[in-house]
């Protein structure tokens, strides 16, 4: 056999665990010793394996908690990108509407300029900013909709007598 320093770099990796090749590798370099002196030969390599196989456990729970936190990292971040979207939505749509309540108000679409720039305004800008919609939004919007909508409808003339 060839110690693992000489292996290529292939069959490094493919190579048995560590502990068990430098046991098996003492096992060869000593075969032709008597049991009792493989055996106190071994035990006095035993605190080094143990305190590699420490080690490497360690270096594994270091990993795992690294992971985790790049983890909670990537999950903040994302969140963060995901609420300032929100933001710049909840702004863009306020503005649309709020411009749009004025051009309509200008040009004497006064019932229309209460639906764009009214409640309803209020609650989709609730929706995206404060991610929030209370059952009160909606009915303020319904029926500033239907007051808006009676009053731009024109009335019928007075009968002619």
């Amino acid at each position: 056999m060839t110690s693992r320093e000489q292996l290529p770099p292939s069959e490094k990796e493919s190579a048995p665990d560590s502990v068990l090749y430098a046991a098996a590798q003492v096992a060869m370099q000593w075969k032709d010793l008597d049991a009792a002196q493989l055996a106190a030969a071994m035990s006095a390599m035993e605190p080094s394996l143990v305190r590699d196989y420490h080690l490497r456990q360690q270096r594994i729970e270091m990993q795992r908690e690294a992971a985790l936190w790049e983890q909670a990292d990537r999950q903040q971040r994302r969140e963060y990108r995901r609420r300032m979207t929100e933001l710049i939505v909840g702004g863009v749509v306020a503005l649309a509407m709020l411009g749009g309540g004025v051009y309509l108000a200008a040009a004497d679409h006064w019932w229309m300029a209460t639906l764009m720039a009214g409640p309803s305004l209020v609650a989709l800008v609730k929706i995206f900013v404060l991610r929030r919609s209370d059952p009160g939004d909606m009915h303020a919007v319904a029926s500033a909709t239907r007051m808006s909508t009676s009053a731009g409808t024109p009335q019928p003339p007075p009968p002619v007598v």
